[in-house]
């Protein structure tokens, strides 16, 4: 009688998906010890999460004062910048996290089986803890304005799963592809620093989308960043009517973020089966 244990690649599971729940156990401890390990041996601790987007609002303010972006009337430009500045910081880390996180856990991945899926997942969710501790900017701010936001602050966890689904599915596909070609962690850090400028963060769309002197052209290739909708729509949510939404463009941005999903979720599926041998 064969005893034998036949530990087969991930990706021809059929119990892959399930395996998933299975392992939630790993995946807790793993994002646990993400959350330990970031800020370990800091002077200040968990208070990076508030540091680091604090920075980034101040240069977007700036830049934006600087150049004289419009801000909508009776909107303090800071409310305008950190509602854009808090989705921003939230999906450049974890896009930047999930995208290394099977590099940085290659031991792992060479001596057990389990859903490699887990690995990235739980880089997302660390980075979520982070956009919760760092919502209390934009709290202060809005206490500090005297600025109250309306009902539509309702739908702000819908715009935040978005922002998820954008930074999940294009973490997958890197992930997957710098296991195999290294020269993505130099990408990346390009990617996100490009980002922030292409992105309504210092600015309004309401420059780009209602502006007649632009192109239709300039417009939609405007909308293929996905994140273009997930900032609208957080700054919908919570300056109200004061911000408008594109909606072709919104629509674009949306579609795009979940075929993001679905591509990063096949090509990594595809490559699982050989991450232990090519890392």
């Amino acid at each position: 009688m064969d005893n034998r244990i036949v530990i087969e690649p991930g990706s021809k599971s059929k119990n892959y998906w399930s395996d998933l729940w299975k392992y939630r156990g790993l995946f807790y401890f793993l994002a646990w010890r993400d959350v330990l390990v970031r800020y370990k041996q800091t002077s200040i601790g968990i208070a990076w999460s508030v540091l680091r987007p604090l920075l980034t609002l101040a240069v977007m303010w700036f830049i934006g004062w600087l150049f004289g972006a419009a801000v909508p009337a009776g909107v303090p430009r800071v409310l305008m910048v950190c509602a854009a500045t808090l989705p921003w910081q939230f999906f450049s880390g974890a896009f930047s996290e999930a995208s290394n996180s099977l590099v940085a856990n290659s031991n792992l991945l060479t001596k057990v089986y389990f859903p490699r899926l887990i690995i990235p997942a739980s880089t997302v969710i660390v980075c979520l803890i982070d956009f919760f501790v760092s919502f209390i900017i934009l709290i202060v701010l809005m206490a500090v304005c005297r600025f109250a936001p309306g009902w539509r602050i309702c739908f702000l966890p819908v715009f935040l799963f978005i922002a998820l689904v954008i930074a999940m599915g294009a973490g997958l596909l890197i992930a997957a592809l710098n296991v195999k070609y290294r020269d993505f962690k130099y990408i990346v850090p390009f990617i996100v620093q490009f980002g922030v400028y292409v992105s309504p963060v210092a600015f309004s769309s309401d420059y780009i989308y209602g502006h007649v002197g632009i192109p239709a052209s300039v417009k939609f290739i405007y909308s293929l960043n996905p994140m273009v909708g997930v900032i609208d729509g957080f700054r919908w949510c919570i300056l109200g009517n004061s911000i408008s939404i594109y909606r072709p463009g919104f629509i674009l941005s949306i579609g795009l973020s979940f075929f993001f999903l679905i591509l990063g979720i096949w090509y990594f599926r595809k490559m699982e089966k050989s991450f232990a041998d090519v890392i």
